[in-house]
This record gives structure tokens, sequence and C-alpha cells, in this order.
């Protein structure tokens, strides 16, 4: 199955606001949460561009279009599914 991977950064309330939006689906998807600021190559690659979402499924890892923040509940599903994180095997 598919899992998506929240790139954040310690006291960014976009960040903190997209995991528990997340965290409150229903399926809760399966979430991989990084600091940005603990891993040098990511804060090359991300800088301050936080919260970033990636789709982690067998073919790699695929950085989402940012989540529109105002996005929750069935909206934020639906969201996902047009990004292909339901119902594709990883």
């Amino acid at each position: 199955m598919n899992s998506l991977i929240l790139i954040t950064r310690k006291g960014c309330c976009l960040c903190e606001g997209l995991g528990q939006k997340l965290a409150a689906l229903a399926p809760a998807p399966a979430v991989v949460v990084i600091d940005v600021d603990t891993d040098p190559a990511l804060q090359h690659r991300y800088g301050l561009e936080v919260p970033v979402l990636l789709l982690r499924s067998s073919a790699g890892d695929r950085e989402l279009p940012r989540v529109p923040p105002r996005l929750t509940g069935a909206g934020l599903q639906v969201w996902l599914q047009k990004q292909g994180f339901f119902g594709q095997e990883a």
C-alpha cells in the first residue's frame, strides 16, 4: 500500500496543521514525518518550502503539489485520491 512522507519543520503551523488533518482522516494514512532541518540534503532541496508531501509507492517517492491549507476531511481525501494515493498498490 502507498504511504505518505510529510517533510516539516519544528514550529511550522502549516506543517502541524497538515499533520493533524492527515491523522484525522478515516482511515488515517500511513505518514512518515521528517524534519527538514535534520537532513542537509532536504534542507538544501526544500529550504523554507514546507510542508512538503511525498507519495511513497513501489515506483518510488513522488512530490505532490502543495496541499491547499483549507482542505480538511472529505476534501483532503478527494485531493489525495486525485494525486493517486488511494486505490493503488505499492
